[in-house]
């Protein structure tokens, strides 16, 4: 059967995540502790929640709790033919195809969030049953040009991002569009929207300084929904997720296309699962 690993974004992360990880990995926690500079263990088990949910401590917190959640996965057996991350869940989906090391990862990663925590001012929110045009009519015809799609999670879900005063003003007109429901998201930013375009600027320089390899399993880009297929165009691509949006819905049906017929979430929580069975 063939089977593939997902790794969730930001949002997912909660209080006592990867407790039954970190005594099994000790290497892996002492070089995580190492490299950002506090444990992150500590942060993952006990917080404080307030701390946890800034993107700069998110998104590493993610990335060495969903990496060591699918290397488990392999200690025990279970090998994946194929892997995809949603959003900051893509660099340890990348990570555990052998891309990048563990720790040159958790350095993007770490550079990543705490650009991303810089920018103010943004806000996000799940649009749930209105397709993408009517979305984007009901913006256009009350003057919010200032708000993305950036995350097509399934036919059912779309997240909206921009400024946080655009966004809430463009709840009410989308829920007179026909939306059942406008959840505002609790983030601090406008991710995957054009006020990232600085942010993944500062990224890409960053990013210069590390070596990429094709990863040894198919891996999904959230950029274009297809593999990986050149290694030197990976940075790039983790530049323009940075500011794009994430094609999850087409990501899953090409993997489905491609023979996959079980998916294990790697990672704290579920949200990946329950999208999944929301795209046929």
């Amino acid at each position: 059967m063939s089977l593939a690993f997902l790794f969730p974004g930001q949002g997912s992360q909660c209080l006592g995540m990867g407790s039954n990880l970190f005594e099994r990995f000790p290497s892996h926690i002492s070089e995580a502790n190492e490299t950002i500079g506090y444990p992150i263990e500590e942060l993952c088990e006990n917080g404080p929640e307030e701390k946890l949910a800034k993107t700069q401590y998110t998104q590493p917190a993610l990335y060495v709790v969903s990496y060591l959640s699918a290397l488990a996965q392999i200690e025990d057996g279970v090998e994946p033919l194929m892997c995809a991350g949603h959003s900051v869940g893509e660099f340890a989906a990348l990570a555990i195809g052998e891309a990048f090391g563990f720790v040159d990862g958790l350095k993007m990663v770490e550079k990543r969030g705490e650009i991303m925590s810089r920018v103010s001012g943004g806000g996000m929110a799940a649009v749930i049953g209105l397709e993408a045009d009517g979305i984007s009519s009901a913006l256009s015809s009350h003057g919010l040009t200032k708000v993305d799609l950036v995350n097509f999670n399934s036919p059912g879900q779309i997240v909206i991002s921009g400024p946080q005063n655009e966004v809430n003003s463009s709840l009410e007109p989308i829920k007179q569009a026909g939306a059942k429901l406008v959840v505002p998201l609790k983030v601090s930013g406008a991710f995957h929207s054009w006020m990232m375009t600085k942010p993944s600027e500062e990224f890409a320089s960053f990013l210069n300084a590390f070596e990429f390899q094709l990863p040894k399993f198919p891996t999904y880009a959230n950029v274009d929904s297809h593999p990986y297929s050149d290694p030197q165009l990976m940075a790039s691509q983790l530049v323009r997720q940075m500011r794009s949006p994430v094609l999850w819905t087409q990501t899953i049906s090409h993997m489905k296309e491609a023979g996959c017929e079980e998916f294990i979430e790697c990672g704290p929580g579920k949200v990946l699962s329950k999208l999944l069975r929301q795209i046929p």
